[in-house]
């Protein structure tokens, strides 16, 4: 029997063959951005996880970690229009602290310990500078929560991104001994309301920023009005506190403490309800707060009324604490001893029938 004819070759001449990197994909980038960034990954070591990535999947043991009978707890977010500012001015490297704040501040209010993060950056074309810039980023905002990075993504996919645009995301699970999760069930009337200072605009409401200094015809190279000797990049990039290590100091430094709030996207009248049972409302007088400059030169310089500035913006309260009142200033004493800056705001009391659930007394010193 014959063999059959070969069918005629009807793709690329031989020696003219497309690659990964002829359709945009560069597999040699990827791998220098590895290298770059094992150092950094490295320095997030902890008990539980060693700091090593290549393998297919990130390692983390309970167990090594100290942990009893625990509850686990998972959080995912991003840095939202704040990464076009990072692109726009070129300045990569704390958008990583962001990212990893906005997921393990969001851990502990729980109560939980932050215990590992892992990061998913997405673009076009692979900036290896760029990118190792971010993870550097990422990892001093693990330092900052003591948690680990063990593992990442990234995604090069040309026509899916313009050049030199980028997405990030976050992924934290961090746990809590059964029974030490928070909001208490004791949450009563009478309760304090105890703010943490924000480090300013974090990382909502950037989109409204960006809309502001559009209408001002002003651009990120412009002297910032609020902060003496910075650009208006350098001043609104200003990274995202990380409230973890101050806040488990004071769980763990004695009794008191029974809710906590961070104030992300929807302000004050969003994210304190989240932790407050139906029947009682807060009462937050506006004067207690001590805004930052930023915030007084975005609502003049926008218009932006108070009410849209406090479901816009976290407006200098980073994080909400509700202390048992007999243990309130104890628990801001625990606090300011670790280094945050507290202000007494107000007290939970009964909620009227279709009250809103926080109510706000005086205005803020925008």
């Amino acid at each position: 029997m014959s063999e059959a004819t070969p069918p005629a070759h009807t793709g690329p001449a031989k020696g003219n063959g497309l690659s990964y990197a002829d359709a945009g994909v560069d597999i040699d980038a990827g791998n220098a951005l590895v290298k770059r960034i094992k150092p950094y990954v490295q320095s997030t070591a902890r008990p539980g996880a060693d700091g090593e990535i290549g393998g297919f999947g990130g390692l983390f043991d309970l167990k090594a970690a100290g942990l009893q009978d625990p509850v686990l707890v998972a959080a995912n977010d991003g840095v939202g229009t704040k990464l076009k500012i990072a692109i726009d001015t070129g300045r990569h490297d704390t958008v990583g602290i962001d990212l990893v704040a906005m997921c393990v501040n969001d851990l502990v209010v729980q109560g939980a310990e932050p215990l590992f993060f892992l990061d998913y950056y997405a673009c076009g074309a692979l900036d290896v500078d760029a990118a190792a810039d971010v993870v550097k980023g990422i990892a001093e905002g693990c330092k900052r929560a003591g948690c680990a990075l063990i593992g990442g993504e990234t995604a090069e996919m040309p026509g899916m991104y313009r050049e030199g645009d980028y997405d990030l995301a976050g992924f934290a699970v961090g746990a809590a001994e059964r029974g030490a999760l928070l909001p208490a069930s004791d949450i009563a009337a009478g309760d304090v309301l105890l703010g943490l200072a924000s480090s300013g605009v974090h990382s909502n409401g950037y989109s409204l920023v960006r809309k502001i200094l559009e209408r001002a015809a002003l651009d990120w190279t412009a002297p910032a009005p609020f902060a003496d000797g910075q650009t208006l990049g350098e001043a609104l990039m200003t990274p995202t506190r990380i409230y973890v290590k101050p806040l488990l100091a004071a769980l763990r430094g004695g009794p008191g403490l029974k809710a906590l709030a961070h104030i992300t996207g929807g302000g004050l009248p969003e994210n304190l309800p989240r932790v407050l049972p139906e029947g009682l409302a807060a009462r937050i007088d506006l004067s207690a707060i001590t805004v930052p400059p930023v915030f007084g030169w975005l609502a003049e310089t926008g218009g932006v009324a108070q009410a849209e500035m406090l479901r816009t913006f976290n407006c200098g309260v980073g994080m909400v604490v509700v202390a048992a009142a007999e243990e309130a200033d104890a628990v801001a004493a625990r606090l300011e001893a670790e280094g945050e800056t507290v202000a007494r705001l107000g007290v939970l009391a009964p909620r009227e029938s279709d009250a809103p659930q926080v109510v706000f007394d005086g205005t803020l010193a925008l």
